[in-house]
């Protein structure tokens, strides 16, 4: 049995104070909902959004406990704002659910879209392996126009058994020769396929990071990093599957149109396909 996991704590300043997640990408569909669509093509046994004290009101009044049968649990994710400015990253989120994780999670950002087959071979993994899973995508079909991102760079083997998980900072179309990058390098963008025990170890490196920083008001604890260094000294190990689907991911106003007519225009080329 599997649990799907999403972080949706995060209200964005530029959607007027509200999650970029409800974005409105299909004429039925927000964006949430598209990618609960793709996952839930597999058997998923529940879903577990992890919200804040912000958003948890928002979730639970458009899914209740549940959606298409599938039941819904909500971790929260807090921080104390008189020490910090803001929570401490997508680490924190994960373990802000650890209560409730009793079982093998996929692990995902809730404004972005991975595609079916992305859930689907995280999903089989699962299934048939005890070690931990997560899908790299080639640098060029997740780099932002006109701006930097940042992206966890995997070094892995030629079976596909990740090295570690390098953070880059500032990655640009212009820039990737001086980063030691190139358009196929496999990054990470937040999916991932974790076991019960693999979080009990990354929530102890949690207690630690926190421990030692306690005295720094933004800095984040970052999940593909933990899951690097647990890697490199051989605490999980972890596969490497390279995902050939579209990634779409929302950052600015407006974004969610150009993900929509992406949509429209492969399912239009899908059909033609079809009818060959």
């Amino acid at each position: 049995m599997t649990s799907l996991v999403y972080m949706v704590a995060g209200l964005s300043s530029r959607f007027e104070g509200k999650p970029k997640a409800f974005s409105k990408i299909t004429e039925k569909e927000t964006l949430i909902e598209y990618s609960l669509n793709q996952a839930l093509k597999n058997p998923f046994e529940e879903i577990i959004f992890i919200v804040s004290n912000q958003t948890k009101k928002l979730f639970e009044n458009k899914f209740n406990h549940s959606y298409k049968g599938i039941k819904i649990q909500y971790a929260i994710q807090t921080y104390n704002p008189k020490k910090r400015n803001k929570p401490w990253g997508t680490l924190d989120a994960i373990c802000s659910a650890i209560d409730l994780i009793k079982k093998p999670v996929i692990l995902c950002n809730g404004d972005d879209i991975y595609g079916e087959d992305a859930f689907k071979i995280l999903f089989n993994h699962l299934e048939k392996n005890k070690d931990d899973a997560t899908l790299g995508y080639k640098l060029k079909n997740v780099l932002i126009e006109n701006s930097s991102c940042n992206r966890g760079i995997f070094n892995y083997t030629k079976d596909y058994d990740i090295k570690n998980i390098s953070e880059i900072f500032d990655i640009t179309h212009d820039n990737l020769l001086e980063k030691n990058l190139t358009i196929d390098s496999l990054c990470s963008m937040n999916i991932f396929a974790l076991h019960p025990e693999s979080i009990i170890k990354l929530n102890k490196k949690l207690i630690e990071f926190k421990e030692k920083n306690k005295d720094d008001k933004n800095i984040e604890c970052l999940l593909p990093v933990e899951i690097g260094n647990l890697i490199s000294k051989n605490e999980i190990s972890m596969k490497l599957y390279p995902c050939s689907d579209n990634w779409y991911g929302i950052t600015n106003p407006g974004d969610e149109i150009v993900i929509r007519n992406k949509i429209e225009f492969r399912n239009k080329l899908e059909l033609s396909k079809q009818s060959l």
